[in-house]
């Protein structure tokens, strides 16, 4: 017989487990409905309908807490299967932003910046195969710059769409963000904002990687204009 079989599962153990799991939905709940109230955000779903569908939601990216948002516009039933993409770089930096991107808001963190021999998308193709959707940021970084709407796509988006052509994606415009969370800023200023969810985009296989982002960028950028109107 194995010994470890033998040996009685820890109590302690299971109970702190349990204690992290409520914290960390606590956590969510109070950031979900205080990042709606601070910003007044308010979501528009002009090109599609919130489905159960397997999906990419794809956004500008101006603000720290552009996937909170996002995350929080998605109904209940969505956003628990939904999981923000997010830099590994800023997020594993200490225990406390560890434990909000994995166990509260149960994100995907990736690498930046290519490592030898390692696909940085990798931890993103494991869980679309898994059945997730995921909140993406395709140009990569926060985009500081007041005079630009978007900065230039990464090769993600292209690459997500070539080996998964059967999951949806959705262009999201977010507003206002870039003013609401400004750079530096520790708390969000009280300022209306919008999630403006756009037509899921054709399937364009035939596209190479500069078409089908120039593609994505405009279907993004279309919604802006829809939101201004």
């Amino acid at each position: 017989m194995n010994q470890k079989s033998l040996i009685p599962p820890d109590p302690n153990h299971h109970q702190s487990n349990l204690t992290t799991l409520s914290l960390a939905r606590c956590i969510a709940f109070l950031t979900r409905r205080g990042a709606r109230l601070l910003t007044g955000a308010r979501s528009l779903w002009i090109g599609c309908q919130p489905e159960l569908k397997q999906r990419i939601y794809y956004a500008n990216h101006n603000s720290h807490i552009d996937f909170i948002l996002l995350w929080s516009s998605l109904p209940k039933s969505i956003r628990r299967q939904t999981r923000p993409v997010a830099a590994s770089d800023y997020w594993m930096k200490d225990g406390l932003r560890r434990f909000l991107i994995q166990d509260t808001f149960n994100g995907v963190t990736i690498q930046r910046h290519k490592e030898q021999n390692q696909d940085p998308l990798q931890p993103i193709h494991d869980v679309l195969a898994q059945g997730s959707s995921i909140i993406f940021f395709p140009e990569g970084t926060r985009n500081l710059n007041d005079d630009i709407d978007l900065l230039d796509f990464k090769s993600g988006l292209y690459n997500l769409h070539r080996q998964f052509p059967e999951v949806e994606i959705v262009p999201v415009w977010i507003s206002n963000l870039k003013r609401v969370m400004p750079k530096g800023a520790l708390i969000p200023l009280p300022l209306l904002s919008t999630v403006c969810f756009g037509r899921p985009l054709d399937q364009h296989l035939e596209m190479n990687k500069t078409e089908f982002l120039a593609y994505a960028q405009q279907q993004l950028l279309k919604l802006k204009q829809v939101e201004n109107q």
